[in-house]
């Protein structure tokens, strides 16, 4: 289809590069669109007692409900999965409720899907064994690979659907063809799919999905209503009980209950009592408000099961002043998107500490053993010549891909981004590694002889130290220089309720509990320790595909 009028992928170019970059993080579950994506958004954290986290649901008795409803399916959460669910049921004749806790919520751009027309169009296959055996591998085999399967199987026509969606708006929907031209040491899966969104802002995933589910005739979406618990008879989950504005409502859900509210990663008190680990590798909260586990919590009340290991999905891609340390209380932070290119990145002793070319989280785990909890990035004048021959792929990439299809943010914007963070006094810029050194807060003659080692590797186009890729090897050599200290970004959390291939929640022994539910970041099983990122849109993509189906499955009852 024509896209003219169209900004490839996300309406970056619309505005601002910094609101473009803060739309994006929001994508993987996390930025509100009225966000400022200048400021760290996380709360002040308080001293709770890590046993009580959970809380005891309120008590509220027949006589404090202003409203009952009644419906067959009630979703709660009106953002990714929630929306693709509820368009699903309306599809399907299904009489749905959707009970949101603000005036609506953020749907994600980066879809991952297998066997897609898009896919096929572009003669790309996944090779589904090693696929999985990958997917183990990152969650260090803490993960239901069952789960993993069902996305295998039904991403595909979950993708297509959205397509057909999207084209009757006048949006086209891209994949991103990419084949790898190099041996390299991390292996990319090309399932990212990605909306074309109108400039003017028109357009986006929720008012898309929201008008479609609607018109189905089937859907009714009550915004500005917060789940306060979830309603139990005989063991079976029959609803919820919302606070509206007038007062308590509740809904009676004759064939199901999905919950997908986003995760926990918006409470910082949780964060730090789960996950103490993560709270001190990221300096920038990029979780969207309202994330802050109430899904998760009304789960357990009602007796589900939550992952036993607590992880987050975490991007190389913040920048922090230049005297500043790693972690969510270190301060202001900002997004630096080329961060999880592979630059000569050393610790504050001015030392190289890791091979640069791993997934996006990996040196920020490797940052919790290094001074300050942080690391700097290094470039030269030459590094957009660098950026092209890294070969990036997933939402890291700046150049378009084979099939022409848009990167998350193209080159252009990045520089803009680069321009305002040295306008800020994040990133540093000097004519000798020396003078850069000082403004960096690092020891001269220690990265001076890092930045010779660097640059001799590069000559040599091999990286006996620690093996970096040849063609991700990049000199330091050419003035002006730069360095920003860099710190991760937090997208949101990965743990979550333990569900089955049908979605339902699980108790303690393994038993589904009737009439419950769970997809998104609310859902556990599928990831551990670290986000398998070089499967663009891979959490999004499960949130949507097992959506659709808990909706199908429950129609069809």
């Amino acid at each position: 289809m024509d896209n003219k009028g169209l900004v490839s992928r996300r309406g970056f170019l619309a505005g601002s590069a910094f609101a473009g970059a803060g739309a994006l993080f929001g994508l993987a579950g996390c930025t509100p669109k009225t966000a400022d994506p200048l400021a760290n958004t996380s709360p002040e954290a308080g001293s709770h007692d890590p046993s009580d986290w959970v809380g005891d649901a309120p008590n509220i008795s027949d006589d404090e409900i202003v409203e009952t409803i009644d419906t067959e399916f009630l979703v709660i959460g009106a953002g990714t999965g929630g929306l693709f669910a509820a368009c699903a049921a309306g599809d399907a004749g299904m009489e749905t409720f959707v009970m949101e806790k603000f005036n609506g919520g953020v749907v994600r751009d980066d879809l991952a899907g297998v066997n897609s027309r898009l896919q096929q169009e572009s003669g790309y296959e996944i090779d589904a064994i090693g696929y999985l055996r990958d997917m183990d591998h990152y969650a260090a085999g803490q993960c239901n690979l069952a789960l993993h399967k069902v996305w295998l199987e039904r991403s595909g026509e979950t993708i297509d659907w959205y397509e057909s969606v999207l084209s009757s708006y006048g949006i086209a929907l891209w994949h991103e063809a990419a084949e790898e031209k190099h041996e390299v040491n991390y292996r990319h899966w090309a399932t990212g799919h990605s909306p074309a969104w109108p400039v003017d802002g028109s357009l986006d995933g929720f008012t898309v999905l929201t008008d479609y589910a609607e018109k189905t005739g089937h859907v009714t979406f009550r915004y500005q209503t917060p789940m306060v618990s979830l309603t139990v008879e005989n063991d079976r989950v029959t609803g919820a009980i919302g606070q509206g504005a007038d007062g308590y409502i509740r809904v009676n859900a004759s064939k199901g209950v999905l919950v997908c509210t986003g995760g926990y990663a918006a409470n910082l008190d949780l964060l730090k009592q789960l996950q103490p680990h993560t709270t001190s590798i990221y300096a920038y909260n990029s979780a969207q408000p309202g994330c802050e586990g109430d899904g998760i919590k009304a789960c357990l009340r009602v007796g589900a099961k939550m992952d036993e290991t607590h992880s987050s999905m975490l991007f190389d891609r913040a920048s922090v002043p230049a005297d500043s340390l790693g972690g969510a209380d270190c301060g202001t932070a900002m997004v630096f998107w080329m961060g999880s290119q592979p630059w000569l990145k050393v610790n504050l002793n001015g030392e190289r500490f890791c091979n640069e070319s791993g997934t996006y989280d990996f040196i920020l785990h490797a940052d919790a053993s290094q001074p300050g909890n942080i690391h700097v990035c290094l470039w030269d004048a030459d590094w957009q010549t660098y950026a092209q021959q890294f070969d990036m792929h997933g939402c890291s990439r700046m150049f378009p891909f084979d099939n022409g299809a848009a990167p998350n943010l193209p080159i252009e914007v990045v520089t803009a981004m680069n321009e305002e963070a040295l306008k800020a006094g994040h990133i540093q810029q000097a004519d000798t590694i020396e003078e850069l050194a000082e403004k960096l807060g690092l020891p001269a003659e220690a990265l001076a002889k890092t930045v010779e080692r660097n640059n001799q590797n590069y000559d040599n186009q091999r990286d006996d130290d620690f093996g970096k890729e040849p063609f991700r090897l990049s000199p330091v050599r050419k003035p002006p220089f730069f360095g920003v200290r860099t710190t991760g970004a937090l997208l949101c959390t990965m743990d979550g309720i333990v569900i089955n291939t049908q979605g339902q929640a699980l108790r303690e022994d393994g038993s589904a509990i009737e009439g419950l539910y769970v997809t998104g970041n609310d859902s556990g099983g599928y990831y551990s320790m670290t986000y398998p990122n070089l499967s663009t849109g891979n959490a999004c993509g499960r949130t949507v595909t097992f959506a659709r189906m808990i909706a199908q499955n429950l129609a069809a009852q």
